[in-house]
């Protein structure tokens, strides 16, 4: 009698990872912000470039808001909070939100 041991192949099971949500951050129009300093925490916080700032800080002017940007959910969070910090130690009342991508 031979003692042949057949080997078959292991299986790999990958575990199936989901990507983390994302969060879109979102402008609102106000009436008592000025233009320019919307276009600078634009800039400083999101690092948009000035012709893209001022397009965010139009759209968000003209239809009541505006998506600045997507991140995952915690860098948006941040952001929001940094812009609004902004704005309210000036005297702003700028608002940003962050809302689950669909």
């Amino acid at each position: 009698m031979s003692d042949d041991i057949v080997l078959t192949p292991k299986t790999k099971i990958k575990p199936k990872i989901d990507k983390p949500r994302l969060y879109k951050v979102i402008l609102f129009n106000d009436d008592y912000t000025p233009r320019e300093f919307v276009i600078m925490i634009l800039q400083a916080v999101f690092r948009t470039g000035e012709s893209a700032g001022y397009h965010i800080m139009i759209t968000a002017h003209r239809k009541g808001s505006c998506v600045v940007a997507v991140y995952a959910r915690d860098i948006a969070e941040t952001k929001v909070k940094e812009a609004m910090d902004y704005a309210k130690d000036a005297g702003f009342p700028l608002m940003f939100t962050a809302e689950p991508e669909e």
